[in-house]
């Protein structure tokens, strides 16, 4: 059955035609009422879902009143974008220099056009556009090109001295301007990324009751049970590829956030979108708010979520369920489901849960172990040896420290043939309460079970340190300062370049500074954090600190898995897009002692990523495109949506 929104492909006359003739055929249905194509959409909605309950489609009956067996809607097969998503605009069909028709419901035009995001383009409408669509008088005479906006933008960005201010007039032009908002992320991506996502994201998520104007995204809460496919129905589009999905209860390392968490979700999104080249309208952020343990949200007055406790056990189960089961229904089984910041006890559970049978990801597990794995996999050309040569040791043993200590336990199982019960015993971690050994066994959490090896009892990770020697230094605690002086130099102590990573988010959680890191080694470390740190000048040399940044990995992994209409996520293909994301670390970022690309050419590496994932796919059998594209980078670079203005009829 199709929906109305291939039925924009015809005019005003052939709209209400069709609703007349279905009236003449179900007047029980339909009902008498006059409707025309500039009726509110969810009248629409509801005409749509009665025609089709009586097995009445639009395309037949424009092949009746043509009296042919042709359809506006019978589209070529080059109509379907990567992972067989239908493009009914044409929007990615179209060049740059094709002309475009600006549908929404009907042909947006005149004041309703300019409050269209998707389609306004502000001073920059041309003078033949302005004729055209009834926009005189409602603009200034001035056009303008889109780069003048993009300079005029920055110039204003760059006034703000509070990084929130930024977010917030940022989030209004994608509000305002869709297009020109990848423009200006995707041009100056380096000084836009730590404003949209980390750090600056997690600030927004402490302040989203306060800076909440407009929905980005869905809300689907506890009051909702039973009924979300309905909600899921609520969204505007049909044609979705990507949903990050969060409940709020471990935002970066602030804890529970509750219903504000959304501005998680929002972010990645808009990533995926500039650096993966997913298009805008077939991404949806989600927030399941299952309430919030957190009392300082609970007794403010602009919280925005449920004021409760968190839902647990049961309830919070057969909510997630039916939320996998109605997306799945609405959707299709091709839609990636992106699981973001739940906490440790549901994350490790939903993936356990859902992997085998839906298309599903965790950034926090799977995500931040690619890119740490990646980077791992480059330091080694500065260090030397091989992966299986170096003892890893961890602080943190959650989400993000398990994931990312058993990507790197597959990578040493691969190169060396040996199996992963044996790989894992160079790799350590430390938890709250010290290093994961033996005797600690039976108290362990299930995920922390296969990091238990032998040894004597160690508290601290200072006496961690001494006792291992660890030649890499990895945390993901969420604690802010716990690689201390002493910790820092121990490491220097028995390496020649030590390999520091202090990956948590957002800055002020991070286990130590680049700084600190660059000082307390004598300039010797091998450094690189999860949030930007500012270039730190140490005896007269100048080090640039390295960003193993999730925004390095998933959006081109998401696009991989789209282009080959994957069906399920594997931990090959984990590997491969970490052996891509390495492979990309040139010589000059080498002598600058890099161990990942600049974020400049981003796009450039997603699409080196996705063609890695998408063959990795193929090569399992979870691909369904099909043939498979001879030359998958030309591929995934070709689907990926361009934010250049189009010229509109």
């Amino acid at each position: 059955m199709l929906s109305l929104k291939a039925a924009t492909f015809l005019n005003c006359e052939e709209k209400n035609e069709f609703f007349s003739l279905q009236r003449r055929r179900w007047p029980a249905a339909v009902g008498s009422a006059t409707i025309n194509c500039c009726c509110a959409a969810e009248r629409q909605r509801k005409e749509e879902r009665l025609i089709s309950s009586r097995g009445v489609t639009m395309e037949s009956m424009m092949k009746e009143r043509r009296g042919d067996n042709a359809s506006v809607l019978d589209l070529d097969s080059k109509s379907t974008v990567g992972g067989g998503v239908e493009d009914a605009y044409g929007e990615d069909r179209a060049t740059e220099e094709q002309v475009v028709t600006p549908w929404t419901i009907s042909v947006a035009s005149g004041y309703s056009l300019l409050r269209d995001p998707h389609h306004n383009k502000g001073l920059a409408f041309t003078e033949k556009e302005r004729d055209a669509h009834y926009l005189r008088g409602l603009l200034p005479p001035v056009c303008i090109t889109q780069e003048l906006q993009e300079k005029k933008i920055m110039n204003s960005l760059r006034q703000y001295q509070v990084p929130l201010q930024r977010y917030v007039a940022l989030m209004d032009l994608q509000e305002r301007n869709e297009r020109l908002f990848y423009k200006l992320l995707i041009d100056n991506v380096e000084e836009l990324l730590p404003v949209v996502y980390t750090p600056t994201v997690g600030e927004a998520c402490q302040k989203y009751g306060c800076i909440f104007r407009r929905p980005q995204g869905l809300y689907i809460s506890l009051k909702e049970k039973g009924k979300i496919l309905e909600v899921l129905k609520n969204w505007p589009e049909r044609s979705i590829q990507v949903i990050v999905v969060t409940d709020g209860e471990r935002i970066l390392g602030l804890g529970d956030l509750g219903c504000q968490g959304m501005g998680i979700p929002v972010g990645k999104l808009s990533l995926y979108t500039a650096l993966g080249g997913i298009r805008p309208s077939a991404c949806l952020p989600i927030t399941i708010d299952v309430g919030t343990n957190n009392e300082q949200l609970l007794n403010d007055e602009f919280y925005i979520g449920l004021r409760q406790k968190r839902a647990t056990g049961q309830e919070y189960a057969e909510l997630l369920h039916e939320f996998m089961t109605a997306v799945k229904q609405n959707y299709g089984e091709k839609v990636l489901i992106q699981f973001e910041d739940f906490a440790n006890h549901n994350a490790f559970e939903l993936l356990a849960k859902y992997s085998t049978s839906y298309l599903v990801f965790n950034d926090d597990i799977q995500g931040t172990a690619s890119v740490v794995l990646a980077g791992l996999v480059a330091a080694l050309k500065l260090v030397g040896g091989t992966l299986a040569e170096h003892t890893f040791l961890f602080l943190g043993a959650g989400e993000a420290g398990t994931g990312i200590a058993e990507l790197i336990a597959l990578e040493m199982s691969k190169q060396t043939k040996a199996p992963v019960t044996e790989t894992r015993k160079k790799i350590w971690l430390v938890d709250s309460k010290g290093l994961i050994v033996n005797s600690r066994k039976e108290s362990l959490q299930h995920f922390k079970k296969p990091w238990a090896h032998d040894h004597e009892p160690v508290k601290t990770l200072l006496d961690a340190v001494k006792a291992i020697k660890p030649t890499v230094l990895i945390g993901t605690s969420g604690v802010g300062g716990t690689f201390t002086k002493e910790v820092v130099e121990a490491m220097a102590s028995f390496n020649e370049k030590p390999i520091i990573l202090a990956l948590s988010n957002p800055t002020s959680q991070s286990e130590c500074t680049a700084e600190e890191a660059y000082t307390w080694t004598k300039g010797r470390a091998i450094f690189a954090s999860g949030s930007p740190f500012d270039p730190v000048e140490y005896n007269g040399k100048v080090f640039v600190p390295g960003q193993s940044n999730n925004a390095y990995i998933f959006p081109g992994f998401g696009l991989g898995l789209i282009i080959s209409g994957a069906i399920r996520v594997h931990d090959d293909m984990l590997l491969a897009a970490s052996e891509a994301l390495a492979s990309q670390v040139t010589e000059e970022n080498f002598k600058n002692r890099l161990i990942y690309p600049p974020f400049t050419n981003i796009r450039k590496i997603s699409a080196q990523i996705a063609a890695k994932v998408a063959a990795k796919a193929y090569e399992l059998g979870v691909a369904t495109r099909l043939p498979r594209p001879e030359n998958l980078v030309k591929y995934a670079e070709s689907c990926m949506y361009t934010p250049v203005y189009r010229t509109y009829r």
